[in-house]
């Protein structure tokens, strides 16, 4: 946050460089800026006469208050705050049948990737739910979360600006009538984003690295197909969501590259944690928890020997990836050289 020190030796201009919302700030109060943007707040303020205060019911210790209270609030909602989330923790509840989880804690860090695990129908996506509401105690499973090791400000579960997690679920269908460039836009400035169409162009061919078929800027985002969709919104919220934490259900039905999907979410620094049935994608995650009757059973550190596993895995993958191109584009399976898919 912006020191009341650094306020009053700053210059409106100076100011507005560096946070430019602030038109909105100085537009709406008394003190008159027109002419003295060069000159400090100290400035400014000292030159105000008694008469000039009284008249405009102008109080300096309030007016700087305001004015850092409004600069915190915008640096929170466009994900610039201090008050950065380095870690989530989750502190035990119970299963469906009412049975302790036997771990003490478990600590997810940002650019890590945790995998959730078991039948259907085993309470993967309760657990997603009581972290998007950061549960304290007061859901089924009786949970408590935790933001960066202490208990969150209820701003994290009521704040309409601070977002604490953002969820990508398997069915991901538009319904306003924009194209894609026009969607990213409307985001982009409800984020206040100063390099905005740098910033846009980067989702689009992200977007584009991770879907299967390319689509434009202009493309109707209604006219997108699921993993084109998938696609969009997996760049949109790596590089345009302040939300640190982000929730992936089931991720190997998107029809997307989803090992390139999750390097990107973490390489923007979130916390990443999927549920999925896909082995590839429960060893490429860095730790992985096993839920059963609607509890935690078991939480499983990715070994060596798994990350071994996973590069057998991951080229059976992509020899099935290259079968399933050529299906699509018309060609035949019968006589296909097994060798030559593997040097390609």
């Amino acid at each position: 946050m912006a020191s009341k020190e650094y306020l009053l030796k700053t210059s409106p201009k100076d100011l507005l460089i560096r946070f430019p919302y602030l038109h909105a700030f100085f537009a709406g109060q008394t003190i008159q800026l027109e002419g003295k943007h060069s000159l400090s707040l100290q400035e400014i303020i000292q030159e105000i006469d008694e008469t000039g205060l009284e008249d405009n019911a102008f109080d300096a210790e309030n007016f700087l208050n305001q004015l850092q209270e409004f600069i915190e609030q915008m640096q929170a909602f466009m994900g610039q705050s201090k008050n950065v989330v380095d870690s989530l923790t989750i502190l035990p509840g119970t299963d469906k049948s009412g049975t302790p989880e036997s771990f003490d804690q478990l600590v997810f860090e940002k650019s890590k990737i945790t995998s959730i695990v078991g039948p259907t129908g085993s309470g993967k996506s309760r657990l997603l739910a009581d972290i998007e509401w950061v549960a304290q105690g007061d859901t089924p499973t009786s949970r408590t979360i935790l933001i960066n090791g202490e208990k969150p400000s209820t701003d994290w579960r009521f704040a309409s600006g601070k977002k604490l997690v953002a969820q990508l679920s398997q069915n991901m269908n538009f319904v306003m009538d924009l194209s894609v460039i026009e969607f990213l836009e409307l985001h982009a400035r409800s984020r206040m984003i100063a390099n905005e169409t740098v910033v846009i162009q980067r989702i689009i061919d992200a977007a584009n690295d991770l879907a299967g078929e390319k689509f434009s800027a202009n493309t109707p985002i209604t006219a997108l197909s699921g993993g084109q969709s998938r696609a969009l919104m997996i760049a949109d919220t790596a590089m345009l969501s302040s939300s640190p934490v982000v929730l992936i259900d089931e991720i190997e039905n998107a029809g997307i590259d989803r090992k390139k999907a999750l390097q990107l979410l973490i390489g923007e620094e979130k916390v990443v944690l999927m549920a999925t049935h896909d082995p590839i994608l429960a060893l490429m995650a860095d730790q992985r928890i096993v839920i059963k009757n609607g509890g935690i059973l078991k939480v499983i550190k990715t070994s060596e020997e798994e990350k071994n596993m996973l590069s057998v895995l991951e080229e059976a993958d992509r020899k099935l990836q290259l079968l399933r191109g050529k299906l699509r584009s018309g060609e035949l399976i019968a006589g296909f050289d097994q060798e030559k898919t593997s040097k390609k």
